[in-house]
């Protein structure tokens, strides 16, 4: 009985893995299949539906790039940031003096997401190891003048094959490139909605 509980337990934890790994290549792709699409950097405010609401096709910024993603995954980030916002407001950054939640730009903001998934994802260790930066794995970077930044990992090799390259918009719309460690790292995660 002993050995069945174990070999369960260990088709279980072989299964969820499995699961994972599927699922964060899968995330990678749609992230990859943005970068065909022509976007504009565009930080304004944009009034937006709700739930599945997204600013203008040919416009975003770097939080739309994972917004995107994983809307093609068939999970919304506005939707379940402003959930989590709204249950537990005070544990989410007050960097723009709100003193309520905005359904049309909190999940757009890098620290916003930061601390959703934190929260609801799980948070894994900032290190200098290429090897520790998955396919899907979302990483935040920190810019000049306080600003954040956010990517999505892929399953593509930077020139030298020795990083992941990243998917995210820094101003030239959403694009590929071998920027995993070119600016201080900030935050690094999984999120798969169970």
């Amino acid at each position: 009985m002993r050995n069945f509980v174990l070999i369960s337990i260990a088709v279980w934890i072989t299964s969820s893995s499995s699961a994972q790994v599927h699922f964060a290549h899968r995330l990678g792709d749609a992230a990859m299949s943005l970068t065909a699409q022509r976007v504009r950097y565009d930080p304004r405010y944009f009034s937006i539906a709700y739930p599945n609401g997204d600013v203008p096709a040919d416009r975003g910024v770097c939080t739309d790039v994972i917004i995107r993603a994983y809307r093609k995954m068939g999970i919304d980030l506005q939707k379940e940031v402003h959930e989590d916002m709204r249950s537990h407001f005070y544990l989410y950054p007050k960097n723009w003096s709100m003193t309520t939640t905005d359904k049309n730009i909190d999940h757009r903001r890098v620290p916003n997401l930061m601390k959703f998934f934190s929260r609801q994802g799980k948070e894994l260790p900032i290190t200098q190891n290429a090897d520790d930066y998955k396919t899907g794995d979302i990483v935040c970077w920190s810019l000049q003048r306080g600003m954040t930044h956010i990517g999505i990992v892929v399953n593509r090799k930077s020139a030298d094959r020795n990083r992941n390259l990243i998917v995210h918009n820094i101003g030239s719309g959403q694009e590929v490139a071998d920027c995993l460690f070119t600016y201080p790292i900030i935050g690094h995660y999984q999120y798969r909605k169970q």
